[in-house]
C-alpha cells in the first residue's frame, strides 16, 4: 500500500473538507473538482506552489464555510497569450 507524504494528507484533508462545505451550496462542488483536479498536474517536486496552494485552500474553504458566501470567483487563464478571465459560480437560490 502506497503511503501518503505530511503534505498529501494535507491536501487530501482540505479536499474532503471543501466537500462537506458544499453540500449545502449547490453550484460550488464543480468549481472545487475542477481547481483539485487542475492542480493535480503539479509536478511533486514544486513543493513551494504546492504550500501556497494549500494555504490559499485554506483561506478559500473558510469563505465558503461562512454562511452568508453566495459565490466563488476564480480568475483563470484558459489560453497563456491572453489575459486572465474571471469565474464565477453562483449558488442557486
Amino acid at each position: 500500500m502506497l503511503r501518503h507524504s505530511k503534505l498529501q494528507k494535507q491536501i487530501l484533508n482540505l479536499y474532503k473538507q471543501f466537500l462537506r462545505a458544499v453540500k449545502a451550496k449547490p453550484g460550488f462542488l464543480p468549481l472545487i473538482r475542477d481547481e483539485f483536479r487542475k492542480n493535480s498536474q503539479i509536478p511533486r517536486t514544486d513543493v513551494m506552489h504546492i504550500e501556497y496552494l494549500l494555504r490559499r485552500g485554506q483561506r478559500q474553504l473558510d469563505l465558503v464555510r461562512k454562511s452568508n458566501t453566495k459565490q466563488l470567483s476564480a480568475f483563470t487563464r484558459s489560453d497563456p497569450s491572453k489575459n486572465l478571465e474571471l469565474r464565477e459560480i453562483k449558488d442557486s437560490p
